[in-house]
């Protein structure tokens, strides 16, 4: 048989050498691009009870991720445990924020999936799906925020106040449609480009709007416990929000400046520069650097028990 030729299996290890490598190469100039004298100053500038009630935030919100790929396992009907759906998910969220969608998001959830026993269509299913969670709650709350104007815009941006509030109304329009349509066909199935795409039920696309929602309104709660008092929580998830798709993008990993100049030319005017520049290499280091930390352990230990064949959970 095709599949049993020695070359396959050797193309897989080089396959998976190069993608390690890869992985390695990016990881050292992400670590290069990051002043980390300025990252343990910021830290240090926040009392421990400020820095814990971050942490309990960065924690939910990494459950509330892995949460999307629990309820893909409900739509595509794979078997994994939940206990090892939430560690492929965690540590593929980790290498997404800091080293961008395709390595993270697309290239860790098919390798660790695949190592699971998963086949492609199967991990292609979860990975759309999870896609579609993370977007349609920042969809709905964007779109909410824009609409009803809560983010002002400095002057000089092209997109406008009445610009932004099309813009809200549009994704709004969007989320009604996309959950109007798991109503009207559900698990209708329509080929795009070769492969098949299906909707979910109400239900799950629901849940994918309620997590994804929730997911992103605690990612603001964070922020807005490293902020200065003073700026209004609908205001500091707007901005988030803004700064969130402005690097998603320009596909900068960790959206590296995106997200900085984003916050600074909203809220630098009124609680200062360096303030603003201290919460965000805080919330860096809180939400990005830890977890990929955590992540890069956690994938060691998967690979060491898929190479010696340990079915034990990772």
């Amino acid at each position: 048989m095709v599949g049993d030729h020695p070359w396959r299996k050797h193309l897989g290890a080089v396959v998976a050498a190069i993608f390690l490598l890869v992985v390695a190469v990016l990881l050292v100039r992400y670590a290069r691009t990051l002043d980390w004298d300025e990252v343990t100053a910021a830290l240090t500038g926040y009392g421990a009870a400020q820095l814990a009630a971050a942490g309990v935030g960065v924690a939910v919100s990494y459950l509330l991720y892995g949460s999307y790929d629990l309820a893909a396992r409900a739509y595509s009907g794979h078997g994994l445990s939940r206990r090892r759906v939430v560690l492929i998910a965690f540590i593929s969220y980790a290498f997404n924020l800091n080293l961008g969608a395709l390595v993270g998001a697309a290239g860790f959830r098919y390798r660790l999936y695949s190592r699971s026993g998963l086949d492609p269509a199967t991990i292609g299913r979860i990975f759309g799906f999870s896609v579609v969670a993370n977007w349609t709650g920042y969809a709905l709350l964007g779109g909410a925020l824009f609409a009803l104007g809560v983010v002002a815009l400095p002057p000089g941006w092209e997109l406008g106040a009445a610009g932004l509030r099309v813009v809200g109304i549009a994704m709004l329009i969007a989320v009604a449609t996309y959950l109007l349509g798991c109503v009207v066909w559900p698990r209708r199935t329509w080929i795009v480009r070769g492969h098949s795409v299906q909707l979910p039920s109400f239900r799950l696309a629901l849940l994918q709007v309620l997590l994804s929602s929730a997911n992103w309104l605690v990612i603001a709660a964070i922020l807005d416990t490293l902020l200065p008092a003073g700026i209004p929580y609908p205001t500091v998830l707007g901005v988030l929000l803004l700064g969130a798709v402005a690097a998603a993008a320009t596909h900068v990993p960790a959206g590296l400046g995106v997200l900085e100049a984003t916050f600074l030319g909203l809220l630098g005017a009124s609680i200062g520069q360096a303030e603003v520049l201290a919460a965000l290499l805080a919330y860096r280091a809180l939400y990005y650097l830890g977890p990929l930390l955590v992540a890069i352990a956690l994938y060691l230990g998967f690979e060491a028990r898929a190479r010696t064949g340990s079915a034990a959970e990772p």
